[in-house]
């Protein structure tokens, strides 16, 4: 190659000369190429497996290219070169090591999380146990009442659908304002109403008086999920769930046979006496020993909440004493809306795969519904059993549904942790997952999918037992898979609505509790004269194919939710910045 002419910025030492080029082009492509070379060198400055960087290993890959192409860098350039790059290696190592640690996604401890998700799931046993402790005593409150048995079952309708638009209020509220005076709220509303049931003696105050207990009651499933979401990060939420589903599970199974034994013998005004003095008692544990766990308040459980919002037993254990903020992490508070929307929760079913989810989920909970505000009848009509047998029929579901919160919450985890590993996710205790590029819905429908196939099959053989009325071990086996199955699956799909909307779980919850009701309304509505209609061997069969019909809705959201998930966040991003800039303008 003929000597190049090197230009100012690059000319050598006086002690060190070159060769000048017969073209300046020849010179500009060497030093083009030459600094491609140099910034994908950059670009992988990482650590090999002998703890070198490869900004470190000598330059073996490039010598032709060096001497063909472009002129020798002077010595003396490359050592300020090497040496700023160190420095600059040195200063980044620094500032991480002098950066502050992240704080923990929960301050509290691991028995005070148990504690508090417990209270809050035992305080969450109203709302199913109000339904069903209703069922066998439907029959002596037609009577009392001088109406139709069609007219008192209307009222279960009635209570799924306030069952179904209350939490969307309440939600919204809580996760702005504070899960202590949701429950506050929920509490007073739920005790008054059932005193009023015990006093009523007419077919509008039932229905009306049910439509307040329902909206008093309701609100605390949302609100024991939304603890839950507060205090657990998503590796530990299965687990997590199974226990603040117990009172829940709970609920169904004990209602029928404690309202069989209640009105057996001591009427059906005694259940509504009952239910005001067990709300009440739960009522005072969380006014004494709940503590505020919404992270709009508390953050991460470091930070003290409101003088009003705390709890009786923190209230006089601080009393006399100066506090002292330490240790309190105020940049794990994160802040919701201004006002409580109940709209939000139409937007999030709205949006694609939370839509999605959530319609699946209601068609899957009005099957199981038809189940069980028929069994009832069902038992009564087939086998002749009264209001104490009826109840203790229902004994088997409960046992399905509370067992599958303890292996399906367990597995949830499991699988978790297996897809973490195989995505280089780590785990680290209390720390709270990026889900950005992780596939949680991979994770929770792995489960949730073969847990409902197998329920297709349980409600069906449940179905065709009761049509052909054998041995009454046929019907209540086939119940216990039943609640198993089906149960366990609710479990996972609420995981992931809870999930995917992080910042409001209250408001996720109460979507999900919405369309759910709204749809096992109309279930229990048409279930009775469907079976009249067609028989319950072939609605059982019915409700198994719209089960199996729609379950490539799922399929769907564990393809295609990743893809969906980033493409919403991007929208908000964009939004927000909109927003900003808006705010800016107007400033």
């Amino acid at each position: 190659m003929q000597p190049s002419r090197q230009s100012a910025d690059d000319h050598p030492p006086a002690d060190k000369w070159v060769e000048p080029s017969s073209t300046q082009s020849e010179t500009k492509a060497a030093r083009d190429e030459e600094d491609t070379m140099k910034g994908c060198n950059d670009e992988h400055n990482t650590t090999d497996g002998v703890g070198l960087s490869t900004r470190q290993q000598p330059q073996s890959t490039t010598p032709s290219l060096q001497s063909e192409n472009a002129p020798m860098e002077p010595q003396g350039r490359s050592n300020v070169s090497e040496v700023n790059k160190k420095s600059d290696t040195e200063e980044h190592a620094a500032s991480i090591e002098n950066s502050p640690p992240e704080p923990p996604y929960s301050a509290l401890s691991e028995p005070l999380k148990i504690s508090i998700i417990l209270i809050s799931s035992f305080a969450a046993i109203i709302s199913p146990i109000s339904g069903s402790i209703y069922f066998p005593a439907l029959n002596s409150l037609a009577h009392d009442l001088n109406v139709p048995v069609s007219l008192v079952t209307l009222t279960i309708t009635t209570y799924l659908i306030f069952q179904g638009l209350a939490p969307s209020f309440i939600g919204s509220f809580s996760d702005r304002n504070g899960r202590r005076p949701a429950y506050i709220i929920c509490f007073i509303i739920y005790i008054g109403a059932n005193i009023g049931l015990a006093l009523q003696n007419s077919y509008a105050a039932l229905m009306v008086l049910r439509c307040l207990q329902s909206s008093g009651s309701s609100g605390t499933i949302v609100i024991g999920s939304a603890v839950v979401a507060d205090v657990s990060t998503r590796a530990q939420r299965g687990k997590y769930i199974g226990y603040a589903s117990m009172g829940v599970t709970l609920g169904p199974a004990l209602g029928p046979i404690v309202g069989g034994l209640l009105d057996y013998y001591l009427g059906w005004r005694s259940i509504f006496w009952f239910l005001t003095i067990f709300a009440a008692v739960f009522f005072l544990i969380v006014v004494v020993a709940m503590p505020e766990t919404c992270r709009a308040v508390v953050g991460n459980g470091s930070v003290p909440p409101p003088r009003w919002q705390l709890s009786l037993w923190q209230y006089f254990n601080q009393r006399g004493k100066k506090t002292e903020n330490l240790g309190v992490d105020v940049q794990t508070i994160k802040r919701g809306r201004k006002r409580p929307n109940p709209l939000t929760s139409l937007k999030i079913a709205s949006e694609k795969e939370p839509g999605m989810i959530l319609w699946y989920g209601s068609m899957l909970y009005s099957g199981y519904f038809v189940v069980l505000s028929t069994l009832s009848t069902q038992l009564q009509a087939r086998y002749g059993f009264d209001s104490l047998k009826v109840g203790l029929c229902y004994l088997p579901l409960g046992m399905g549904s509370l067992t599958s919160r303890w292996t399906v919450g367990r597995i949830l985890d499991k699988n978790f942790h297996r897809l973490a590993r195989l995505h280089d996710i780590p785990i680290i205790q209390n720390r709270q997952q990026d889900i950005s590029k992780f596939p949680i819905e991979f994770a929770r429908l792995q489960v949730s999918i073969p847990l409902i196939y197998a329920g297709c099959l349980a409600i069906v053989a449940y179905a065709w037992v009761m049509e052909y009325k054998t041995n009454l071990a046929g019907p209540l086996i086939m119940l216990f898979f039943t609640g198993h199955l089906v149960t366990g699956s609710f479990s996972s799909l609420n995981t992931l609505v809870v999930d995917i909307n992080k910042e409001t779980p209250a408001t996720a919850v109460a979507a999900n509790n919405l369309f759910r009701c709204l749809m096992g309304a109309g279930a229990a509505a048409i279930a009775n004269p469907l079976i009249d209609h067609i028989g319950i061997g072939w609605t059982g069969t019915f409700i198994a194919f719209l089960w199996v019909l729609f379950s490539p809705s799922l399929w769907a959201v564990m393809r295609y939710g990743p893809r969906w998930r980033a493409e919403a966040n991007l929208q908000a991003k964009v939004k927000a910045e909109r927003k900003t800039r808006k705010g800016l303008r107007r400033s």
